[in-house]
């Protein structure tokens, strides 16, 4: 699945929500997508057209044009049935190191991160 975004929203750490690390988007049909994980959980969570799961063992893939997504196929429905998604954005280049940081923060301990920046 793929959508696609102006702009990849992050926080590394929010300090007014016990240190919560968040990615977000908003598609250009209005799909939302947001990934996040608090320091003191094993789990990471995905919301997805309104719809919460709770998840590990995630690999994400951040470039300069594309944050790849990828769960497990026992965790398809977290994705409408689909193991992966897409997401082509448009972010600054000079933004990037913090979307990096906060991907780190999210998948510490419990996913994979590879950069292709």
């Amino acid at each position: 699945m793929q959508i696609t975004t102006e702009l990849l929203i992050v926080n590394p750490c929010d300090d007014e929500e016990d240190n919560l690390a968040m990615l977000c988007c908003t598609s250009d049909d209005g799909e939302l997508f947001l990934m996040s994980r608090f320091p003191d959980e094993d789990e990471l969570e995905i919301i997805f057209q309104d719809k919460p799961s709770a998840l590990d063992g995630v690999k994400v893939t951040l470039s300069p044009t594309r944050l790849l997504i990828e769960i497990a196929a026992t965790d398809a429905d977290a994705l409408n049935g689909e193991d992966s998604l897409e997401i082509i954005h448009s972010t600054d280049a000079s933004d990037l190191p913090e979307v990096e940081e906060t991907l780190q923060n999210i998948l510490a301990g419990i996913g994979t991160y590879i950069s292709e920046i």
